[in-house]
């Protein structure tokens, strides 16, 4: 059990971003979303569905053979995947670049998608917790490049307003 600790944890550590980077009301509130935007409540606890799902997923590969072999790529490929998904937060929230984020979504989507497979070769039931993350990240991404596409001719002032 210490060991399914451990994961979930390493997990969560990529939420760290979203708890420093949080969405400033002013900001946030401020800029043009479509009409399904999602209400900011639902974030935190899909968030936090996700991140445990990804830990147990995570054990679970690295119950089938540990660090060797193909459990051992699948678990790299997911440790590198946790920064991919921390620095989203920091383009959005933190220097407030939708335009930015946008891009970096599409690699933390492919990210997602190869960790998936990977853990899914492994132990089908471990591909299978990741695939809520895939879903909600597919949204997510939606998401971001329609408020990037809304707001294109405020990027540039968001970003200025941030650095002054």
């Amino acid at each position: 059990m210490l060991a399914l600790a451990g994961f979930i944890a390493v997990s969560w550590s990529a939420s760290i971003a979203g708890i420093l980077f949080r969405p400033g009301a002013w900001y946030y509130e401020g800029i043009r979303k479509p009409t399904w935007n999602p209400p900011s409540w639902v974030f935190g606890p899909t968030w936090s569905l996700l991140f445990t799902l990804m830990g147990v997923a995570a054990w679970l590969v690295w119950r089938e053979g540990g660090w060797s072999g193909a459990s051992g790529i699948a678990l790299i490929v997911f440790l590198l995947h946790l920064p991919v998904n921390a620095i989203w937060s920091v383009l959005f929230f933190g220097i407030r670049r939708p335009d930015w984020a946008g891009i970096e979504v599409l690699v933390l989507w492919a990210s997602i998608l190869a960790t998936t497979i990977l853990f899914w070769q492994v132990r089908p039931l471990a591909g299978a917790l990741f695939v809520p993350y895939l879903l909600w990240v597919s949204f997510a991404a939606f998401l971001n490049l329609t408020i990037w596409r809304l707001n294109a001719g405020q990027v540039a002032a968001l970003a200025r307003e941030w650095s002054d």
